[in-house]
């Protein structure tokens, strides 16, 4: 199975180059490596000076690339809610089921959903073909909804899980007492019941990326300023709340020659133990796939391959 790793951080403070300079500079060194932007505002073929789109895409020897297309996994998330629907409630033909569609596009959760639906695809579909999956997510706020969706969708799902038992249970007992019932319709046991069983199998698929982000490596990326230093903090804190810590800080665009030694030390202080690893600023930026070795990313690869 593939290891996995994300990159998170403050709008603008170069997560796209670290991630991509990581996967380029592993695929170098051996590692069958697919990189995966996830921000809707994508310029990971940018990095590469290629157009990347929904699929795989060559950006060099062991590295492939793939620019999530947000819109077509809201348009798949929809499309999965409509046939559920369908399969499992009888009184969806009473419903104008096409509005209903409509309005869950705009509703809260959908576009988190959307993203989880494409990590999901991405791990199964290329898990055993890549040793390494890099994601560049999004701006903070997408991003810590989407890692949080599957701890709080589970919570929903277990407490429907407990209401269905408890509908199966009352049919059995009006059953025991009336074998011919007429208002009891439906399985009795949950083995047989077709909800329960959905519920069943949503709380696996949650639990099963639940367990991707906890064993992911974790990588903050934050620049030699205040401002990023603060929202990697609140990352921080609410990666802890659901149980995926950090493991490593990278100070990038950090000054030559150590000169930003006073924020490095802030940032050392502020993370205790986890290891932080800077990134001088390359001078003359990145301007195409060559540059990204000159970035260095040693202790994050490290930490990513392992032993």
């Amino acid at each position: 199975m593939s290891r996995t790793a994300f990159f998170l951080g403050k709008g603008g403070v170069g997560k796209t180059t670290v991630s991509a300079a990581t996967a380029f500079q592993l695929s170098r060194e051996g590692e069958r490596v697919l990189i995966i932007s996830l921000d809707p505002a994508h310029n990971l073929g940018d990095v590469f000076g290629l157009k990347l789109a929904n699929t795989l895409r060559p950006l060099g020897d062991n590295l492939d690339g793939i620019e999530v297309d947000l819109a077509f996994w809201v348009a798949e998330y929809l499309r999965q809610s409509r046939d559920e629907i369908r399969a499992n409630y009888l009184y969806q033909n009473a419903i104008n089921l096409e509005t209903y569609v409509n309005i869950l596009k705009y509703s809260p959760g959908t576009e988190e959903y959307a993203v989880l639906w494409a990590i999901e695809h991405a791990i199964r579909e290329y898990g055993g073909r890549y040793g390494v999956i890099i994601f560049d997510t999004p701006p903070t706020a997408l991003t810590l909804r989407f890692l949080a969706m599957p701890s709080i969708t589970q919570m929903w799902v277990r407490e429907l899980s407990r209401m269905r038992e408890t509908i199966l249970k009352k049919r059995q007992a009006i059953l025991s007492i009336n074998p011919d019932a007429s208002v009891v319709q439906g399985a009795v046991d949950k083995r047989d019941d077709r909800i329960y069983t959905k519920l069943t199998g949503i709380a696996g698929r949650l639990g099963a990326l639940h367990k991707l982000f906890a064993e992911s490596y974790i990588s903050v990326v934050v620049n030699p300023d205040s401002l990023s230093l603060t929202e990697a903090l609140r990352i921080r804190t609410e990666l802890g709340n659901l149980g995926a810590p950090i493991d490593s800080l990278c100070l990038n665009k950090g000054a030559p020659g150590g000169k930003d030694g006073e924020h490095r030390k802030r940032v050392e202080e502020e993370f205790g133990p986890c290891p932080v690893f800077v990134s001088p600023l390359v001078e003359g930026g990145i301007r195409g796939p060559q540059d990204l070795a000159r970035i260095d990313v040693a202790g994050i690869k490290a930490g990513i391959t392992g032993p």
